[in-house]
């Protein structure tokens, strides 16, 4: 996998487990939809900490000049 790509399938992954979660509380599937949303929670928390983190390294790095 591409290091650029590593936040986008955290990011989606994510977002599928927000989905399961949601549909299986429809279907009535209620330990599941928990277990998912926890999950999709902890994978957001974990894309948030990583892009804020990865900002201020980018924003603190010296700049190579032209």
């Amino acid at each position: 996998m591409l290091p650029h790509l590593k936040g986008v399938f955290m990011l989606r992954a994510s977002i599928i487990f927000f989905v399961i979660g949601i549909l299986s509380m429809i279907f009535g599937a209620y330990n599941i939809a928990g277990v998912s949303v926890e999950i999709g929670k902890l994978l957001l928390l974990i894309f948030v900490t990583l892009a804020i983190v990865g900002a201020i390294i980018s924003w603190l790095s010296p700049r190579p000049r032209s």
